[in-house]
């Protein structure tokens, strides 16, 4: 994410831009003034909803969960080393004395299928 708020992350990936000002806390009744036109928005029915916002909020946040979980960092307080994949070294001496079939079904397989993308 560029943004340190998951809140403006979502709104600007909505808008496809910073086209917003916003007052105060990061919450969707604070914004204050939506640009449209010359160059920003190309329309006013590209304002997301306070729904819309909702939802890619939501999104970026089981993202987030998805790539610290798959990566060992920790996620709600919980660190996820029994999971993560092994160094790339030792997976590429697996594959070398196993073969990458057999590298996906028992390296890949069991980390995707615990902590499966998010849709």
């Amino acid at each position: 994410m560029k943004y340190e708020s998951i809140f403006l992350s979502a709104v600007e990936n909505l808008c496809g831009g910073p086209y917003f000002s916003l007052v105060g806390e990061d919450a969707y009744e604070n914004i204050t003034h939506w640009y449209v036109g010359n160059g920003n928005l190309t329309d006013s029915s590209k304002i997301p909803t306070k729904a819309e916002v909702e939802a890619e909020i939501e999104r970026l946040k089981k993202e987030e969960v998805y790539k610290r979980q798959r990566t060992g960092q920790e996620v709600d307080g919980v660190t996820t080393t029994d999971t993560i994949y092994p160094p790339i070294a030792d997976q590429l001496d697996y594959i070398y004395h196993n073969g990458i079939d057999k590298w996906k079904t028992d390296i890949v397989d069991p980390v995707k299928a615990k902590y499966p993308k998010p849709s």
